[in-house]
């Protein structure tokens, strides 16, 4: 059906994914920059936003070269080939952990604004991290344990062709190096059990999180919403308070808008998964290819939203850009700690009053 033949497909896709890739270590570099150097955005919320764009840095960095490289079928050990096949599932889980952090981050700074701040601090959310991250490569690297293709692929090869997998000969020259391994043509589909991947990674480790994440937001804008119809009754402080409210529903809203563009990059290729689990095996190649694009093109996304939504992020890209790259001073733009301060993920004002206004219905919602 594709009038493209597959070194055609396979050139277009190397050369879109090492597009991909260049942009998003630039763009996931600059947001790990930016809280280094800007005070203002030290804060836990940016934490866990510097977790995620670490793994986006490492998408651009080795992801995207293995896939390139899986790509290939090249010959391989075949615990090599799902080393290869199995460290993109790593930087997804942690992207996955990181984006749930920062949706239960936002729903208590708007549900408990007074215990906020003794309750998430940096190093709490730094421990967090870690443990998501050790989470991560265990889920990721579960592979290795026994629930992989090995069996499919080379038991009872013996320097021959393995066709075991739906009757093709993608475990081309599939032979013993000794009881433990074998080497096989290296694919995704050859490496890994499609069991797995649907079974536990995607219905267990995907999906989940991802609809957990998304009660959660819609909480957050129940909440807010009775809140700020509070306030305008109470007409105590109203102004100041709406609009430190209405400042935490702006953060929101950017965090659900990655939240969602995560959910679009990765489904589609999480839904073929399913496809060639429960039904076939897809048979045009561009149609994978193009899903796996989409996932690696959410690592390039990320840093485009802080910037258009969350001012000092904008600001602070401004500066490195124009200060080391322009090689200008930044005299036009006024420092982000100084009089433009402007939190945007993390509420700064700590008027009891105001906190007390915002926090009306803590006891009323459960």
């Amino acid at each position: 059906m594709s009038s493209q033949s597959p070194f055609e497909v396979n050139k277009l896709y190397v050369v879109t994914e090492l597009f991909i890739a260049v942009l998003a270590i630039a763009g996931n570099v600059l947001v790990c920059w930016a809280v280094s150097i800007n005070s203002t955005l030290k804060n836990a919320t940016n934490y866990f936003l510097v977790s995620l764009a670490v793994a986006d840095i490492l998408v651009g960095c080795l992801a995207i070269p293995f896939a390139i490289t899986i790509s290939t079928g090249f010959s391989s050990e075949f615990y090599s080939c799902l080393f290869l096949a199995c460290f993109v599932l790593v930087l997804t889980q942690s992207s996955i952990f990181s984006l749930l952090a920062v949706a239960i981050d936002r729903y208590l700074a708007v549900k408990i604004p007074l215990r906020y701040r003794e309750l998430v601090t940096g190093k709490r959310a730094r421990e967090i991290i870690a443990v998501f991250w050790i989470l991560s490569f265990i889920i990721g690297l579960i592979p290795f344990l026994g629930w992989n293709g090995k069996d499919k692929c080379c038991s009872g090869t013996s320097n021959g062709t393995n066709t075991a997998l739906d009757g093709q000969n993608i475990c081309l020259n599939a032979s013993h190096v000794n009881n433990r391994s074998c080497q096989v043509n290296c694919y995704f589909e050859v490496v890994v059990d499609m069991k797995y991947m649907v079974y536990f990674n995607f219905f267990g480790c995907v999906l989940p999180p991802l609809l957990i994440m998304l009660v959660i937001y819609i909480k957050i804008f129940m909440v807010a919403r009775k809140q700020l119809r509070q306030i305008e009754l109470k007409c105590i402080n109203g102004d100041n308070s709406r609009r430190l409210l209405q400042k935490e529903i702006a953060a929101a809203k950017s965090l659900s808008i990655i939240m969602g563009l995560f959910a679009v990059c990765w489904l589609p290729v999480h839904i073929l998964n399913c496809v060639t689990l429960f039904y076939k095996k897809v048979n045009e190649p561009w149609v994978m290819f193009m899903a796996i694009i989409l996932s690696h093109f959410n690592s390039v996304v990320n840093p485009i939203i802080y910037a258009y939504r969350i001012k000092d992020f904008r600001n602070t890209f401004r500066k490195i850009i124009y200060k080391y790259f322009l090689c200008q001073k930044d005299e036009v733009f006024k420092s982000t700690n100084g009089s433009t301060r402007h939190r945007d993920l993390i509420t700064e004002n700590t008027n009891t009053d105001l906190l007390r206004d915002t926090s009306i219905l803590t006891h009323e919602y459960h």
